[in-house]
């Protein structure tokens, strides 16, 4: 439980008493320093109060009276990833996730941004955690693709004039048939012995932009023995709201998530997007004041599992074909520093046979998608992405995998842009080629 603000005797605390920064999680801060390098934000910025350090600083000065919640001191949280790396290197476990996402909840009650930017934000928070309306928005979309009208507008360069529109419409992948995205069954039988029963967070993003990757998930699980349950009334997790710091919204839908999967009668629940693992996991921490489901949420976080992790306590099905290919894998941030997991996904695209698999440099480095944070801070972002691609470009592989719809956004964006020869998928994909390769198919 997070504790009340503290002040000086002779100031106010600048935070209110709404789930305000715990002090004695900044306290243990011990202030040594190793956190500088691991940090993307001071790696390209290199200024002290944009690492996690300086941020703490300031968390502590605000919590004490000593400074308000002014743009200087919202721009330095804005500008934070969130992407827990500092979290891996500190020797003290500082959990620095929490002191910002509490933090930016204090933001967004005691701070007035200017009409463009609550516009900008209100639009992404709203859309992005509702999959029905990032489902109406498919169709033109499309249109504006199939039709030609994108090719057209981007050779005009009158995007230029739009500012974030620009930025967001970059990011735009191929938009999927709604065939694909009707193909999901909710429930898949196992197509051997069976070994459990799963449930499977289809969630926003993955679901909209990526249904290719959840019927992958799907096809995994039952070729290894589970029934796998994805209802078709689950909604967003909550996930990005609470690394935003709009925690009681993302209570209310974690109240649901849980809701739902408990009726579905599953053992486990696979997620295949590492943002909402990191929090799904957490829900006990989330919803720990909650009498109705503090213990409910404890039980439900550790039945929570990445695909890896799935895979990875199993032996996988052995009845793999062989993929000849070069690959390489970025780590989804809150996959390696928000989940610890780090083996597992490399583990699963090394059983492939055929598989030539590169160790990327710097492959725990945030490639700048962060949730949110590449339509927010596009100029950062974009300086992120491109450090990321030029060690995509030293590796020579064919394929780049990671396990994170944000991450598989920015990167296939910045690899259309430079025009790299390079594929953008996630790790399970490359599981469903393979038992697809076994019978002689392509990739």
């Amino acid at each position: 439980m997070a504790n009340r603000p503290t002040a000086h005797a002779d100031r106010e605390s600048a935070f209110d008493a709404v789930d305000p920064p715990d002090t004695e999680r900044y306290l243990d801060c011990i202030h040594c320093g190793f956190c500088l390098p691991t940090c993307p934000t001071y790696l390209i910025l290199g200024n002290e109060m944009d690492s996690p350090r300086g941020r703490i600083y300031l968390i502590r000065a605000a919590s004490e009276g000593r400074v308000g919640i002014s743009d200087n001191f919202v721009k330095h949280m804005s500008l934070c990833l969130s992407c827990r790396a500092c979290e891996t290197a500190c020797p003290s476990g500082v959990k620095f996730a929490s002191l910002m996402e509490a933090t930016r909840g204090q933001i967004a009650r005691n701070y007035t941004y200017p009409a463009s930017e609550r516009r900008l934000r209100d639009f992404i928070l709203d859309t992005f955690t509702d999959s029905k309306r990032l489902g109406r928005m498919l169709w033109p979309l499309r249109v504006y693709q199939k039709s030609g009208l994108q090719a057209l507008v981007r050779a005009s360069g009158v995007l230029r004039l739009f500012g974030r529109l620009a930025d967001m419409e970059a990011l735009l992948p191929p938009i999927p048939g709604p065939g694909l995205r009707r193909a999901l069954a909710e429930t898949t039988p196992a197509k051997v012995d069976k070994r459990g029963r799963a449930g499977l967070l289809t969630g926003c993003v993955q679901r909209v932009f990526f249904p290719g990757v959840n019927l992958a998930t799907v096809r995994v699980l039952a070729e290894n023995g589970y029934d796998v349950i994805a209802p078709k009334e689950q909604g967003c997790c909550g996930s990005l709201l609470v690394h935003e710091g709009e925690r009681a919204r993302g209570q209310a839908l974690a109240r649901t998530t849980i809701d739902l999967f408990e009726r579905a009668g599953v053992e486990l629940v696979v997620v295949n997007a590492a943002g909402c693992g990191s929090v799904m996991k957490e829900y006990g921490e989330l919803l720990c004041g909650d009498p109705r489901y503090a213990e409910r949420a404890e039980a439900f976080g550790k039945k929570v599992k990445d695909i890896s992790q799935v895979l990875a306590a199993i032996p996988i099905d052995g009845r793999l074909g062989e993929l000849p290919l070069k690959v390489t894998y970025h780590e989804p941030c809150h996959l390696v520093h928000g989940q610890r997991v780090r083996a597992e996904p490399r583990a699963a695209i090394k059983a492939i046979p055929g598989i030539r698999f590169i160790e990327l440099k710097e492959s725990d480095m945030c490639c700048g998608s962060a949730g949110v944070y590449n339509l927010i801070n596009p100029k950062e972002s974009q300086q992120l992405l491109d450090r990321k691609l030029d060690r995509i470009a030293e590796s020579g592989a064919e394929i780049v995998v990671s396990g994170n719809p944000g991450c598989l956004l920015q990167l296939d964006a910045g690899i259309r842009r430079r025009g790299m020869k390079v594929r953008v998928a996630h790790p399970v994909e490359l599981l469903a080629w393979a038992y697809d390769a076994r019978g002689g198919a392509g990739v």
